[in-house]
């Protein structure tokens, strides 16, 4: 199992980025997948997931209605377009899959909101 994030970066409040996450080494259509994040000396925490069509969707309070969480399964990508970005989503992003009792996670894509 490989998971790559990239599309991170440097962005002013109230700017837009979208992170996309590459997956390889498992049946990307037979399994959803989830965003968290970790912000410097917090914990990681829970930012949206996506079922295995992309009909259903999961978000924490704290982004909904600003981020939307998609895939693209015959590209095995799955993408966080953000909008409205606030100093407080600064944290490095991770994309993460369930496979069998296990969690698997990339190495992550650093988001820096500030002016």
């Amino acid at each position: 199992v490989q998971l790559v994030e990239s599309g991170g970066g440097l962005v002013q409040p109230g700017g837009s980025l979208r992170l996309s996450c590459a997956a390889s080494g498992f049946t990307f259509s037979n399994y959803g997948m989830s965003w968290y994040r970790q912000a410097p000396g917090k914990v990681r925490e829970f930012v949206a997931s996506i079922s295995i069509f992309g009909t259903s969707t999961i978000y924490a309070d704290s982004v909904k209605g600003r981020f939307t969480i998609s895939r693209d399964n015959a590209k095995n990508t799955v993408y966080l377009q953000m909008n409205s970005l606030k100093p407080d989503d600064t944290a490095v992003y991770y994309c993460k899959v369930y496979i069998y009792s296990t969690d698997y996670w990339g190495q992550g894509t650093q988001v820096t909101v500030s002016s």
